[in-house]
């Protein structure tokens, strides 16, 4: 017989390896087939599809306690165990062996947890009958001794079982202890042989009862059919027994008829009693439930009462005006004492208001006719109170400025400058910082018409304020005025009036945008804040507002920081806000607009007094420009960059006034010398190098260009007139403006590089001069060294002495004439040019480079004659050398 799967210890390792880490113990571990079977179908094994899988009996001990599993593993691809399904031996209910299965090898196991009790359980079959008996033995012994009962036994006798235990279980003589010196033969059970042979199902008492109760019926229980025929004998014998005793019992059972009928017709009349009492009951119960359910609708009426009236009492509390309020707001005063309740009443408006909405309400009442109602009622109130509140304002706003437009001591008066102060103006109207506030949050179109009257009202203010100090800042400021002709050729030649000290102009622009830029800043910043815009700070206390490094101007009344960020604690949250900087911008062009037209008269008197100071006025602007990066500063940044402009503006006019007075110099006769404008230029350039402030040049250097690019154009356009002595005319002019601009050319770029031009112009212009003058006295000589050179280009230099004209003879000749007497010839050039030349202090240089020029020339005759006329002789190039010298 083939072993049984369920002594082989590889399997039962495989099986350990694959439940490993659950802390359970192997008991059991067999193989069988998986198959399903159809529920109420059981003349049909139904088996499909069988699977190979293993079932593996374990155990795993908690303490006192233990618990049982069934697992079903089954056979991955690589052929490895893994586990498929767990059930738990508690949950087993019932072990059926399928009836219809000739072998007996098949079985079911019933579960009464599972989900679906519709769906048909798996049946197992196993190889043998062993096989099965071994199995379910040991399901059964688990069952018994861990959970203290067993499941419901189908299809197999539980006696059978028990015997067929016995049968495998079996014993070996052994050798233990000695009794009387006689060896004693003990039973091996399995666990010492490591067979799966488990304990019995019937205890051994329980199995002699049944063997001494067989034995009282039959002898030989080994003849199984004799002991049946006996069996169907005593059946019969005792049936014909018992209808013998029920013939004989008939008078008997005729009074007991008797006597239930009566019972009958008792429980009759007291079934009929009870079918009344049941109807009465029951109209009874239907009229206690009625009542009960009318005492309940009663109850939870007087419940949803008592919380429908407290909710209408705090929906009334909410719809209530305060009698205070409502006259705060409808006909309140709104002077500073009564501003404390003003604002409470705005506060409690502000709040009713949101309380009605239907976030804060709930929307079940925001339908409700009183809701409806006294919302339009708050809304008149905040409608009325708006309107007065406005008024009030824009009337408080004009009669502040009104009052201090009719003080004159608030301006600056004849002999006595003075500074703005609206440190009292700011400070009554914070007064209304927070009813603004308030106001805003009741109604946002209410700020425009109230921004504009405070634009409207301080801008007259404002603009008083800077006509009067700029009136007062020119007349009290002493300055010589310069002349703007400054190139003209009819001009005088003395520049003492150029020199006039004009720098108190320039500090009266200073003081003037000293004392107004910090102004219109902290109004800008002061208006941006007090008319409640979402913009980020200008200027935080104690910041320099202006581009005035030493403060020096601002070192009284510093105190006033607009410090009304006290407002409203949420005011630091609030965001910038492109629509708000729009709306800001738009009402700071309003407020400022027109005030820089005293600005600009102050420019113009500053130019017409000395152009030059546009210079320094120019630098000034830009340091302030550079020193304004708020937002809503905007408008301050436009002014100064309008006032950039201006003065830029009037700077070029007065260029483009000295470059028409350069250019007017080409219309007038034959010029000789060198010409006015140029000596008369660097007098005008060092005195904008002493205008500039700081590193500020680019307004100059394009003065620079722009001047020095029409000396040139014209200087060449006169030098056209004459061609004659244009050479001179300009290496005089170019020489001039080098030397009367070497000093600044070293300090200043924009001139170096005008200084280098007008270097290589005048070397080109000494060069064709000299030439011509060398020409003039030498020219036959000079023109055989021309013919040569041209012929040496076609012909060998051999055959150049047969040439027509090229002769030895006319050689001599040539020689002759203009080296007969060279000494007057040379004295000769050197009176041509002295005679040409105005300035006397560039002869020396101009007679160098003639020589010189002299020299190079006659070096390179001498070198073609010796090569073309080697046996001539002529003056050697050291001889000429020597007698230049001795000139």
């Amino acid at each position: 017989m083939a072993k049984s799967s369920a002594d082989d210890e590889e399997l039962r390792r495989a099986c350990e390896a694959a439940i490993e880490g659950t802390k359970q113990k192997i008991v059991l571990s067999i193989r069988v087939a998986k198959s399903h079977g159809i529920w109420g179908k059981s003349g049909k094994l139904g088996r499909h599809m069988a699977k190979p899988r293993v079932l593996a009996l374990s155990t795993k001990s908690k303490g006192q306690r233990t618990k049982a599993f069934l697992r079903v593993l089954k056979y991955s691809t690589g052929g490895v165990l893994e586990p498929a399904k767990l059930y738990k031996l508690k949950h087993l209910s019932k072990v059926e062996v399928i009836a219809n299965d000739p072998s007996g090898c098949s079985f079911t196991l019933g579960f009464d947890n599972l989900r679906s009790q519709s769906v048909t359980p798996p049946q197992w079959t196993m190889r043998n009958i062993d096989d099965r008996n071994r199995l379910l033995f040991c399901i059964l012994n688990i069952c018994k001794d861990v959970l203290g009962r067993l499941p419901k036994v189908v299809g197999i006798d539980v006696v059978e079982m028990a015997l067929w235990a016995k049968e495998n279980t079996p014993t070996i003589p052994k050798q233990t202890n000695l009794q009387d010196g006689v060896p004693v033969a003990a039973t091996v059970t399995e666990s010492d042989l490591k067979v799966t042979v488990e304990r019995e199902l019937v205890s051994q008492a329980e199995e002699d009862d049944m063997e001494a109760l067989l034995g009282n019926y039959l002898m030989g229980i080994g003849e199984a059919e004799a002991f049946s025929e006996s069996l169907k004998r005593e059946l019969l014998a005792l049936e014909a027994a018992n209808v013998h005793a029920i013939l004989e019992s008939e008078p008997l059972i005729e009074e007991v008829l008797l006597g239930l009928e009566a019972a009958t017709n008792c429980v009759d009349d007291m079934d009929e009693w009870l079918g009344i009492f049941n109807l009465k009951l029951r109209h009874m119960r239907e009229d206690i439930e009625s009542i009960e359910t009318r005492n309940n609708k009663l109850e939870m009426q007087s419940v949803n009462n008592v919380s429908l009236i407290e909710e209408l009492d705090k929906l009334l509390e909410r719809l209530r005006v305060p009698s205070e309020h409502a006259t705060c707001l409808t006909a309140g005063s709104f002077d500073e004492a009564h501003m404390l309740e003003n604002i409470e009443a705005c506060e409690w408006l502000t709040g009713a208001l949101r309380g009605l909405q239907v976030p804060n309400l709930d929307p079940s009442y925001a339908n409700m006719r009183a809701v409806k109602e006294k919302r339009t009622e708050l809304e008149k109130l905040k409608t009325m109170f708006v309107r007065r509140a406005s008024e009030f304002l824009r009337n408080y706003f004009a009669s502040l400025v009104d009052f201090m437009i009719s003080d004159k001591s608030y301006f600056s008066q004849r002999g006595q400058l003075k500074r703005p102060d609206h440190a009292d103006l700011r400070y009554k109207c914070r007064t209304y910082a927070r009813l603004l506030q308030h106001l805003k949050s009741l109604d946002k179109n209410c700020l425009g018409p109230l921004r504009k009257a405070y634009c409207s009202s301080l801008s007259l203010l404002l603009r008083r304020e800077a006509r009067e100090f700029a009136n007062e800042l020119r007349a009290s400021t002493k300055a010589s005025r310069n002349p703007t002709v400054w190139l003209e050729a009819s001009a005088g030649s003395s520049q003492s009036s150029h020199n006039a000290d004009t720098s108190s102009v320039s500090e009266a622009y200073a003081k003037m945008l000293t004392i107004f830029i910090p102004l219109l800043v902290d109004e800008s910043s002061f208006f941006a804040h007090f008319m409640c815009f979402e913009v980020p700070a200008l200027v935080p206390p104690g910041s320099v507002a202006n581009g005035n490094k030493d403060g020096n101007a601002n070192d009284e009344d510093d105190d006033d920081d607009l410090g009304i960020l006290d407002i409203d604690e949420n005011d630091g949250k609030a965001g910038k806000n492109s629509a708000d900087l729009a709306a800001l911008n738009e009402s700071l062009q309003d407020l400022l607009d027109g005030i820089q037209e005293d600005f600009y008269a102050v420019v113009d008197w500053a130019y017409k007094i000395d152009p030059l100071r546009c210079i320094s006025m120019h630098g000034i602007t830009e340091r302030y420009l550079s020193g304004q990066k708020a937002d809503a500063a905007g408008f301050v940044r436009l002014l100064l960059g309008d006032l950039e402009s201006k003065i830029s503006m009037q700077f070029s006019r007065f260029v483009d006034e000295a470059c028409h007075q350069i250019e007017r110099n080409e219309r007038n006769l034959r010029q000789m010398g060198v010409l006015s404008y140029i000596p008369r230029f660097a007098t005008l350039a060092t005195c904008m190098e002493q205008y500039i402030p700081g590193q500020s040049r680019d307004l100059v250097d394009h003065a620079y260009t722009k001047f020095v690019s029409i000396m040139f154009v014209t200087l060449e356009r006169i030098a056209q007139t004459d061609p004659k002595y244009a050479d001179v005319f300009l290496l005089e002019n170019y020489a001039a403006f080098q030397n009367s601009l070497y000093d600044l050319a070293n300090v200043v770029p924009t001139l170096a590089k005008y200084y280098h031009q007008a270097s290589e112009a005048y070397e080109q212009a000494c060069t064709r001069h000299i030439s011509m003058i060398i020409f003039y006295q030498f020219e036959k000589l000079f023109q055989f060294a021309r013919k040569i050179e041209d012929l040496m280009y076609t012909i060998t230099p051999e055959e150049i002495p047969f040439q027509l004209g090229l002769s030895k003879m006319d050689l001599r000749k040539m020689l002759k004439s203009s080296l007969s007497g060279v000494d007057k010839s040379i004295s000769a050039m050197y009176k041509r040019l002295q005679k040409n030349l105005t300035s006397e202090e560039l002869l020396p240089s101009l007679w160098d480079k003639c020589k010189k020029e002299f020299l190079d020339k006659y070096e390179n005759f001498a070198q073609l004659v010796a090569k073309i006329y080697p046996n001539e002789s002529i003056p050697s190039v050291s001889e000429m050398r020597e007698l230049l010298a001795s000139m």
